[in-house]
């Protein structure tokens, strides 16, 4: 079953005394659940636009997005804020942690919004995820006492804890090295296989974006599927 449906979407941007600028142009994809999918392409290409889409941040000019069966336009504001919240969990190379809070308190936060039952637990969720991702040790530490590939693991913890339909990772290997960058990966891969989750990767490493599914690049505002060998 897809949990992202994307159908003919373009994006548009207006400038002042000049052509529109075309970012997104007719973009088809569909992610099924547990199926992980990387789109590569230069700087500039749109693949953030195309990731905020998929995440509800923006709306596309035209086309049609469906989310895990609901077509994002029969929602209200208020509604796509609320399944964002709930079943989007964002990624990104710079981890954005809170540097006063310790692993777990990081974690924990997104728990900060959930329903009571999460919301009474959150400190005991955040410890399962962090021991998830193997760093059941570092519960209380700070950021600042953690390494780049550790600071990574507490920001994919903060982001899966909710358990979210959707996974999207913007480079989330970028300040890693290679060997940790793989078991990012795999971890990843591991949580959407055993979730149910649809995961998406925007990555400029060819070896990353090899181990998914199915891979596509992004040219001119145009998807195209590659081969894995073709990235190279």
């Amino acid at each position: 079953m897809a949990i992202l449906e994307l159908e003919g979407v373009t994006r548009v941007v207006p400038i002042p005394d000049d052509e529109p600028l075309h970012i997104l142009r007719g973009v088809d994809l569909l992610v099924d659940a547990g199926e992980h999918v990387s789109i590569v392409g230069r700087s500039g290409s749109g693949k953030s636009t195309l990731l905020n889409i998929l995440g509800l941040l923006d709306e596309p000019s035209g086309g049609r997005l469906v989310f895990d069966g609901v077509p994002v336009e029969r929602m209200s504001a208020a509604a796509r804020d609320k399944r964002r919240g709930r079943e989007v969990g964002f990624i990104f190379q710079q981890f954005n942690l809170l540097p006063g809070r310790t692993a777990a308190e990081n974690v924990a936060t997104p728990l900060l919004y959930a329903e009571p039952a999460r919301f009474w637990r959150r400190r005991r969720l955040a410890l399962q995820m962090l021991d998830r991702v193997g760093l059941a040790d570092r519960a209380d530490g700070l950021p600042s006492r953690l390494s780049g590939g550790e600071q990574q693991r507490v920001a994919i913890a903060r982001a899966l804890v909710r358990g979210p339909r959707v996974i999207l990772a913007d480079e989330p290997t970028g300040a890693l090295d290679v060997d940790t960058g793989r078991a990012v990966m795999e971890l990843l891969d591991g949580v959407a296989h055993d979730t149910g989750a649809a995961l998406v990767t925007i990555t400029h490493d060819p070896d990353i974006a090899a181990l998914a599914d199915r891979r596509y690049r992004l040219d001119g505002g145009v998807l195209h599927p590659v081969a894995a060998e073709a990235l190279r």
